[in-house]
């Protein structure tokens, strides 16, 4: 069976992408949810997700230093660039785990440990299973992390039969959006009607096309400048992208978020719940479900 995975995406953060997947999980059928912003994630403040399995992600490494064979030469704090060792001793959170003092160390006295950098969860919503995971505090490697979430939920998905992965990625064009973004058949970016919004969006659209994806468009809150909304509807012209959704400025989808409800359910006859319901009929049509 053919797995479809939609990501949802944008050039910049606070464009509501995920109230919008959020709302395609209330809406779409058989299907598993993964939540690829694993830096700041906010999808299960919406989905409200049961904990069905929790494991570590070790992504990174730490040095550590072994006191009976360390002779305080002081060389791994000279050779340290992240000022991480001290009188040998390291600080975690400044180390890098590059390795570097290790490499310098006349006694073998430092080695390299991996360290937990995250979690990985599997869980499940009433709109079907989840995958998702969080980086701990001035971790790094999410790209990596962000992998790991999609793989479970194509694995998920494959078990289950479930032909779509709705995937929720993070803002930006950095190493997470690059995996979220990796082997996935449509994306759908979403911007707001602002200068950067427009700008970000180029960005994201030439990311999107460097690795063949359908790209998809949608302006949410797009009657707050009619001006910049036209500017973005003509640039996508030019470009042949298809604008699928123009989601006006509802307060409703406020409360909805307050009340941890996609907003389709929380106030399924809003403007903004009714245009996201359009939205979701033109992706659907695309992805041919």
């Amino acid at each position: 069976m053919e797995i479809q995975q939609l990501a949802v995406v944008s050039g910049k953060g606070g464009t509501g992408k995920t109230s919008i997947l959020a709302a395609f999980a209330a809406l779409a059928k058989r299907k598993v949810l993964a939540d690829c912003d694993v830096d700041a994630p906010d999808l299960h403040l919406i989905l409200k997700p049961e904990i069905l399995r929790k494991e570590e992600f070790r992504g990174s490494k730490v040095a550590v230093v072994d006191k009976q064979k360390c002779t305080a030469c002081e060389k791994c704090e000279e050779f340290c660039r992240c000022d991480a060792i001290k009188e040998g001793n390291v600080n975690e959170i400044l180390c890098e785990g590059c390795g570097v003092c290790a490499l310098v160390c006349p006694t073998e006295a430092i080695t390299l440990r991996e360290k937990v950098s995250g979690y990985v969860f599997l869980s499940k919503t009433k709109y079907g299973f989840m995958s998702h995971a969080v980086l701990n505090a001035a971790e790094e490697n999410s790209g990596k992390l962000v992998t790991l979430v999609r793989q479970n939920a194509l694995s998920v998905a494959e078990q289950e039969a479930c032909p779509l992965v709705l995937i929720d990625g993070a803002p930006g064009v950095g190493c997470p959006v690059i995996s979220t973004l990796s082997g996935v058949s449509v994306a759908l970016i979403v911007t707001e009607p602002t200068l950067s919004g427009l700008h970000d969006l180029k960005r994201i659209l030439q990311l999107v096309r460097h690795f063949g994806i359908t790209p998809l468009v949608c302006i949410n809150k797009y009657d707050l400048n009619d001006e910049i909304s036209e500017e973005i509807e003509s640039y996508c012209a030019t470009k042949g992208v298809e604008v699928v959704g123009r989601i006006p400025y509802d307060a409703a989808v406020m409360r909805a978020v307050a009340a941890g409800t996609p907003v389709v359910e929380f106030s399924p006859r809003s403007a903004a719940a009714v245009e996201m319901k359009r939205t979701w009929t033109g992706v659907r049509a695309v992805l041919r479900l």
